[in-house]
């Protein structure tokens, strides 16, 4: 984890108080809510369809359990109880009081934690792979780089009124988690032939009204360079980038319009300017942000140790074992992945209880440190195997050991028409329903992995362009319809999927989702097929065939 200095416990200090004051002359009517609504965007509050939202920003997925611990209080002390975290490593309080936003704002301050530029026409929260640091498969820890990226944008003069929000993801594994092709730029750490240390740029991803997968405009970029790069980068869009027109105002549309070729001529003609100036990082600067990063003092520790061999003869401990344990770099230590995603709950929610647990079990077991993947679960990254079936235990006490993770009930999804004042229908209660149809577990693992998204508008805040089963809210004469797509993905081999056919009303998707996935069944080559290879293999067709029939 990243410690924070001196100076950015003052900055955040007086951050808030001058967000105290804004909310003063609003309450006393000196503020029309005209005038508020942008200084109220620079701190992360929206007014959504029934009261004010409060997006909380995670750099790069980390948290501390104090920052969790304090995330919690203020669910419970100011919100209903409970935080709903998002796919861009954020989580957002839904029905905090006007009044309550500064002391909320406040307490949080206090552990370092904001909501500075988590909306606006700026750079938002640099997100990156939910096990950096931990997985063995990474060229490096791309949070240090993600820290270099916060560090560089917060407040950044000039990219602080861009033509529109502009999100970087980094991902330092050959497995993208961080669906980086789908974002405004794209980062893959990696190393070339001589053994140096570099990024693949790509630019122009995004979802939304005008989904785009990103291009690559640089194979390798050397990583002192990474500043004066992204700054080209900006440059160039800030400079061409559309601002008369709200949709068409993303850097994906003037990477698509002007080619990624010539986009990629202009950085270079604007890097080739700037790349030896004071944005080259040292060998020093990268070593200085790398020691304020705190790494647990891992123990010599014994693989498969005697404890996890006799405990994974309880079939259910086996069960969530092989669900959500993963491999970690450090012998005798593993990955979990805690599924916010029990059958019949909202997606991606957690209360303040459930937070209390899960920090507490990073105390415990985790050296105090929790993750936020953009799957909308959360993660411990740095667990003893040893310590594995008690932290079962305690998980599964607190609801939060569902094995669901990458099945087809681990549902990311939006909050939609519930609290959306954009959504044209809901995804809460879809994706809750379906939950219910795949509630039976043997049933999902032999499904295999399959990721459902859903979203409650064009916007896409639940990425259904790159879901294997996309849903799509829409309105038709002020009734809620879905359109599904099939075969997309957000990984490394990220693509957009393909329309299956006419939308559907809200009572049909359900049934419709379970048609489809009947259907896979039926027509995968074998068990080990996944879902999103039968699609790539047959195409939508056999699927539109059978399901529009039934329907």
């Amino acid at each position: 984890m990243y410690v924070y200095d001196e100076f950015d416990r003052a900055f955040l200090a007086e951050r808030v108080a001058e967000f105290r004051d804004q909310v003063e002359r609003r309450l006393s009517g000196a503020l029309s809510e005209d005038e508020f609504k942008p200084l109220r965007l620079m701190n992360g509050v929206y007014l959504q369809l029934h009261a004010y939202m409060l997006r909380v920003a995670i750099p790069y997925g980390t948290l501390s359990s104090d920052q969790l611990r304090r995330l919690a209080y203020v669910g419970r002390t100011y919100d209903r109880g409970y935080g709903h975290f998002t796919t861009r490593q954020n989580i957002q309080f839904n029905w905090i009081k006007l009044e309550d936003l500064p002391d909320a704002m406040a307490a949080l301050a206090e552990v370092g934690v904001h909501g500075i530029q988590t909306s606006g026409n700026c750079i938002r929260n640099v997100t990156t792979d939910q096990w950096a640091g931990a997985t063995p498969e990474e060229f490096d820890d791309p949070r240090i780089w993600a820290e270099i990226l916060r560090q560089y944008s917060t407040l950044h003069p000039e990219f602080t009124y861009l033509p529109r929000k502009f999100k970087i993801a980094i991902t330092a594994a050959p497995k993208d988690r961080a669906a980086i092709k789908v974002h405004d730029v794209g980062l893959r750490l990696h190393r070339n032939e001589q053994g140096e240390l570099g990024f693949e740029v790509l630019v122009g991803g995004g979802l939304g009204r005008t989904p785009f997968v990103g291009k690559s405009i640089r194979a390798f970029l050397p990583a002192q360079h990474l500043l004066s790069y992204i700054e080209a980068i900006m440059r160039v869009y800030n400079q061409y980038g559309r601002r008369d027109n709200i949709y068409k105002a993303r850097i994906k549309i003037l990477v698509h319009e002007i080619g990624a070729e010539e986009f990629s001529k202009a950085v270079e003609a604007e890097w080739e300017a700037t790349r030896e100036g004071a944005l080259h990082l040292t060998d020093h600067i990268v070593a200085d942000i790398r020691s304020r990063f705190l790494y647990p003092a891992f123990e010599a520790r014994e693989d498969q140790p005697a404890a996890l061999v006799e405990a994974l003869k309880d079939e259910r401990f086996a069960t969530w074992y092989a669900n959500s344990v993963h491999r970690h770099k450090v012998p005798g230590y593993a990955i979990v992945t805690v599924s916010l995603k029990p059958i019949g709950a909202p997606p991606g929610d957690a209360t303040a209880d459930q937070m209390d647990v899960v920090a507490d079990l990073a105390d415990d077991y985790g050296f105090r440190e929790i993750r936020v993947g953009h799957e909308q679960n959360l993660c411990l990254p740095n667990v003893a195997q040893a310590d594995l079936p008690a932290l079962w235990r305690r998980l599964e006490a607190a609801g939060l050991a569902t094995p669901n993770v990458n099945h087809v009930s681990d549902i990311i999804a939006c909050p939609g028409l519930d609290y959306c004042a954009l959504a044209n229908a809901r995804a809460i209660p879809v994706a809750q329903e379906i939950a219910k149809r795949f509630s039976d577990l043997d049933r999902s693992r032999g499904i295999g992995r399959l990721h459902i998204n859903i979203s409650g508008c064009i916007n896409a805040c639940g990425h259904h362009h790159v879901g294997h089963i996309g849903i799509l809210g829409v309105e038709k004469n002020g009734q809620e319809f879905y359109q599904i797509t099939l075969g997309g993905r957000a990984d490394e081999n990220a693509q957009l999927g393909t329309l299956l056919g006419p939308a559907v009303p809200y009572e049909q998707v359900p049934g419709l989702i379970e048609d489809v996935v009947d259907t896979y069944m039926e027509l995968r080559a074998g068990p080990d097929e996944l879902f999103i290879d039968t699609v790539g293999r047959l195409g939508v067709e056999p699927f539109k065939e059978r399901v529009y029939a039934a329907h």
